[in-house]
């Protein structure tokens, strides 16, 4: 399952580079969230293979540099994701307001399921799962970049990210053809997410949201662009009939 995720990452951001999409032009804090959040891949494949190959002692070790590694995600997560609504560079195919409440709730999502799977490791079975739930709720933006993302406008962003359920959800099919029965983990970790996901949107489009993207955005090209316009797509882009 890990495996699984990880390629799905690189596949994702890998595409997005070979059709020219993205570059190494990025600022340097583009770049140094990109080394904490594809580190955090290669660890949550290291941490599997270490608990199911051993040495279980180094699976130990590793874990608590993982949440250090996770609390810098969060600190860079949050920087980029307020520093591009700021300069008004916001995917054409997102309104910028649901992607600054959307994006730092997944990520306190993924936080918290993985602190969750954490205080859980010495029931295992909770342990992995939870991890995987956690892993699940960031797989965004690995999706966003495979699926035809303009065609799935006004819900882009909420379709991205619920198409990490997929991974919970073969967790599910998994368990019932090992155990008979699925963990409720799973469950859980779903419910979560898509909750998550509920709460975003709320926020996203009531005065509060409004009043969140106004203060992020102020004195900067950002306070130009309304919070619930859709930036204007390149040339040639692919789009739906109607917006």
């Amino acid at each position: 399952m890990a495996a699984a995720m990880a390629a799905t990452v690189v596949l994702g951001f890998s595409t997005h580079l070979a059709l020219g999409r993205s570059s190494f032009s990025a600022p340097l804090f583009v770049h140094f969230h990109a080394v904490l959040f594809m580190g955090w891949t290669a660890i949550f494949v290291t941490q599997s293979w270490l608990a199911t190959r051993g040495p279980i002692a180094l699976h130990r070790k590793l874990g608590w540099v993982a949440v250090c590694w996770l609390a810098a995600m969060l600190v860079a997560g949050m920087w980029v994701m307020i520093a591009k609504v700021r300069a008004a560079d916001v995917p054409f195919f997102f309104r910028p307001q649901v992607m600054l409440v959307l994006n730092p709730i997944g990520l306190m999502t993924f936080a918290g399921l993985t602190i969750a799977a954490v205080r859980m490791r010495r029931r295992t079975d909770w342990h992995a799962r939870l991890h995987i739930c956690g892993m699940s709720a960031i797989m965004g933006p690995a999706f966003g970049r495979l699926l035809p993302m303009p065609l799935l406008m006004p819900a882009a962003m909420e379709v991205a990210v619920l198409f990490g359920l997929l991974f919970p959800i073969a967790g599910i099919v998994i368990d019932r053809r090992k155990h008979g029965a699925a963990h409720p983990v799973w469950k859980i970790g779903i419910a979560v997410i898509v909750g998550s996901v509920i709460l975003a949107d709320v926020i996203a489009y009531s005065p509060l949201g409004s009043a969140i993207y106004d203060a992020v955005v102020a004195g900067s090209a950002g306070a130009d662009v309304s919070g619930m316009d859709y930036p204007p797509p390149p040339p040639g882009a692919p789009l739906p009939a109607a917006r």
